[in-house]
C-alpha cells in the first residue's frame, strides 16, 4: 500500500499543518473551535461540523430530527448517536419518532 503524500499548508491564522487530502480544515483552528462543554463537545470534529452546518446547536433543535435524518448529514456517523441519545435523555428530550 502506497503512503499518501502530505503537503505542508498554512491556514489564514498562520498555523502550519500537513494534509494528504483536499480538506481545507486546519486541525489547530478546529481544536480551538471545539466547545469546552455541552453536547457538541462530546462529538468528533466532523460530526460537530455536520450539526452546525445544518443549524443544530442546541438539544432542542436536535430533538426536531430523527436519528435517520441526522445520519444523512455529511460527517455524521453511527458512533455519534449514543452520545447524542444520552445528551437528549439527560434533558428529558429524544429524537423525533420516525413516521411510517
Amino acid at each position: 500500500m502506497a503512503a499518501s503524500k502530505k503537503t505542508l499548508r498554512t491556514c489564514s491564522n498562520g498555523h502550519q499543518y500537513y494534509k494528504s487530502t483536499d480538506c481545507p480544515t486546519c486541525p489547530a483552528c478546529e481544536q480551538e473551535r471545539k466547545p469546552d462543554n455541552g453536547f457538541l463537545s462530546l462529538l468528533s470534529a466532523p460530526a460537530r461540523r455536520a450539526l452546525e452546518h445544518n443549524g443544530i446547536t442546541t438539544l432542542q433543535q436536535l430533538s426536531k430530527y430523527s436519528e435517520r435524518e441526522i445520519l444523512q448529514f455529511h460527517g455524521m456517523g453511527p458512533a455519534s448517536l449514543p452520545k447524542l441519545r444520552t445528551a437528549l435523555k439527560e434533558t428529558g428530550l429524544s429524537f423525533k419518532n420516525e413516521t411510517t
